[in-house]
């Protein structure tokens, strides 16, 4: 028969493709969405803030003076990671919020 193949039939072949290629181009403009999405990550009750892409892209970070004590440095390291910690998660929530009907999440 014409139109059909092995598969089950030349149109319904087509239609996946279609569905396939929708989906690919719904995954790249929710992947720029993310790419260009600012989150900020807080530690220290507001004293260091770290400003991250939902890509995990580092942009910035912020330190208030009050934060900077040159006899508490370890101090100030620890507040720097937990900063980047909540901007991570954060990140990851955002991502499998937009990306997880794409991934099965």
């Amino acid at each position: 028969m014409a139109g059909f193949n092995k598969f089950g039939g030349g149109m319904n072949m087509q239609n996946m493709i279609r569905q396939a290629q929708k989906m690919q181009a719904e995954m790249s403009k929710k992947n720029e969405e993310l790419a260009n999405t600012e989150l900020i990550g807080v530690s220290g009750g507001g004293m260091v803030e770290v400003v991250i892409t939902g890509k995990n892209e580092i942009k910035a970070v912020r330190i208030k003076k009050e934060a900077v004590d040159p006899d508490d440095v370890e101090m100030l390291e620890d507040l720097i990671m937990a900063a980047i910690k909540d901007a991570q998660s954060k990140a990851q929530g955002l991502s499998k919020e937009m990306l997880g009907a794409f991934s099965g999440i």
